[in-house]
């Protein structure tokens, strides 16, 4: 595999398998970034209604939904319930960074691995001075990608 990603054209099979786990990869980072930002807005929630109920007495009446029911409550059950969903929450968050980081990394490596390239992209700039010649060995290996 790697004889073929150095120099020698790609078969259209195997190329199209290369492109679909890329995609497959990039899709999987997408939707850890996707829930990643949807528990950072929880967290958020969570921090504003601990901000608002911090400073009120324990026995005061509140309301809490849980589970799509709204719950009656005093400040004094609800507020230790909410900061342990924050560090829950902020646990949660750091695995799913480490996730992306760790997804990233794969879809370099993968992208080195199989010699991927974009359209529209040119990251082998070719320097002034060098010969079409070369440009057309480069533009035979690797996998282009949309």
């Amino acid at each position: 595999m790697a004889s073929k990603a150095a120099g020698k054209k790609v078969p259209a099979d195997e190329q199209r398998r290369i492109v679909n786990e890329f995609n497959q990869l990039r899709q999987k980072q997408r939707d850890v970034a996707e829930k990643t930002s949807e528990m950072e807005m929880e967290l958020q929630e969570h921090r504003l209604v601990i901000d608002s109920l911090k400073d009120m007495e324990g026995s005061r009446k509140c309301f809490r939904m849980i589970g799509g029911v709204l719950t009656e409550r005093t400040v004094g059950d609800v507020l230790p319930a909410l900061r342990k969903n924050e560090e829950q929450l902020l646990a949660l968050i750091e695995r799913l960074k480490r996730q992306m980081e760790d997804t990233g990394k794969e879809l370099t490596s993968f992208r080195e691995k199989n010699n991927i390239q974009f359209q529209g992209t040119n990251d082998d700039a070719k320097p002034k001075g060098d010969d079409d010649d070369s440009k057309s060995d480069k533009s035979k290996a690797g996998v282009l990608v949309a």
